[in-house]
């Protein structure tokens, strides 16, 4: 999102100050939009947002000396009241500022509100998140085009034109050519103006005629010159010159398993596939050749496509270790780990066979964990089972021995969720760059 300033800039301001009131601004709306995500539902990401920041913010500070103390000269024309050495006393109040009752005098400044549109609101939403520790084990033999620097041109589309580079040319060019500038001309016309009019004499002694006619004769060769040297020839323009160059691109991809099972009540999918929605969206915003594999699993596990595991009815039992074998399956025959950047997000509620629990751990630790860059774990509950935050007596099966498994590897995260407002706040808490350093 750009924030464009269209204030003069008051006196004394520099560039770096409007700088600095630009980086403000757009943190209180970063901020804004974060607070306004508490209680927005995945759905609305269709539509955009309305963000209100306070008038305060937007005013830049300056220095004013401290009406309470230090000594201060003025100057009181037609002063018939005070003497020097007298105390002033201080102003009354204008009565601008707030309150809740009328005032006939006063002013002051409504809040700001910015309107974002759809694709805004989501750039601010994901412009600090990203996958973690994503490296480029392998380059793709497919190269993506990009634009790169190449120097200058002598022709090109106008929104290309170089002025400072076209700017230098132009006023090395008058240079070299002689060509006399504007304020010299204005210059020799004003003495010469002045000597007609007898105001001035010329400085050399001279006769007045002779200087005059000098004067003249410059003024003409001068115009004459000006107007066969131009300010601007087409030989000063330059364009920005960009080339298309092949450019390697990383090899990633994002596993998402979702458990589907009978004990998975139509709350718990909900959130289930509202954070799994909100990844899609992030990764395809922020990422041009990250691929997807959708995972669904109940006692089985099965690859299946996207309109699938949203939308698909199919449950069963509970074992989740289905779930990494059919993702070891896709791992070796599509994705070798020396070449691709492999990452996986499962949503569960936390239930599982007894004896299956030990087998994840164990798949985590051997298997899945070692050629992974990050996994993220996120347990859905019902609003029945409690907020963000269980007592350890209500931890799950799956989510006491993740635990065990978290404590040994950094590249594994876990999260709750329990209401729909909680999505965005973990999300951003498994994504955010802060939270991955």
């Amino acid at each position: 999102m750009d924030i464009i300033d269209r204030r003069l800039n008051p006196k004394g301001k520099s560039l770096g100050n409007r700088q600095r009131f630009i980086r403000r601004a757009r943190a209180q709306i970063r901020e804004s939009v974060r607070e306004n995500l508490r209680e927005r539902k995945i759905s609305d990401t269709d539509s955009g947002e309305t963000i209100v920041i306070p008038s305060e913010g937007i005013h830049e500070p300056e220095f004013q000396p401290d009406p309470e103390s230090g000594e201060r000269h003025r100057v009181l024309p037609g002063n018939q009241e005070f003497q020097e050495g007298d105390r002033i006393p201080r102003p009354p109040s204008d009565g601008g500022g707030g309150g809740r009752e009328g005032s006939e005098e006063g002013e002051g400044e409504d809040s700001f509100a910015f309107a974002l549109t759809r694709d805004e609101f989501l750039d601010i939403f994901f412009e600090d998140l990203e996958l973690p520790d994503l490296i480029k084990r392998k380059l793709k033999s497919e190269k993506s085009p990009k634009p790169q620097r190449a120097g200058y041109a002598k022709s090109g589309a106008p929104h290309r034109m170089n002025m400072v580079r076209t700017m230098r040319n132009s006023l090395v060019r008058r240079v070299a050519l002689g060509r006399p500038s504007e304020q010299a001309v204005t210059q020799i016309e004003t003495e010469l103006a002045r000597l007609k009019s007898g105001e001035i004499l010329p400085a050399d002694g001279r006769a007045p005629e002779d200087r005059i006619a000098e004067l003249e004769d410059w003024l003409a060769k001068a115009r004459n010159r000006r107007a066969r040297v131009p300010f601007i020839d087409p030989l000063d323009l330059r364009y920005d010159r960009f080339e298309y160059k092949p450019r390697p691109v990383a090899q990633a991809v994002m596993f998402c398993l979702m458990d589907v099972s009978a004990s998975m009540d139509e709350d718990m999918k909900d959130l289930a596939k509202r954070f799994f929605m909100l990844l899609h969206m992030f990764l395809e915003r922020r990422y041009e050749h990250v691929e997807v594999v959708f995972i669904r699993h109940t006692h089985r596990a099965q690859e299946v496509d996207e309109e699938s595991f949203f939308y698909g009815r199919e449950t069963g039992g509970t074992i989740v270790s289905s779930a990494f074998k059919e993702m070891q399956r896709v791992v070796d025959e599509r994705y070798p780990i020396d070449d691709w950047n492999i990452y996986v997000a499962q949503a569960s509620d936390g239930d599982d066979a007894p004896g299956d629990v030990q087998r994840c751990i164990q798949m985590l630790d051997e298997q899945v964990l070692p050629m992974v860059q990050y996994m993220a774990y996120v347990e859905v509950g019902s609003e029945s089972r409690g907020p963000i935050g269980f007592t350890a007596n209500q931890d799950s099966s799956l989510w006491s021995g993740y635990g065990e498994v978290a404590g040994r590897h950094d590249n594994f995260a876990m999260r709750r969720i329990a209401h729909p407002r909680d999505i965005f706040p973990v999300f951003r808490g498994l994504f955010s760059r802060e939270e991955a350093a």
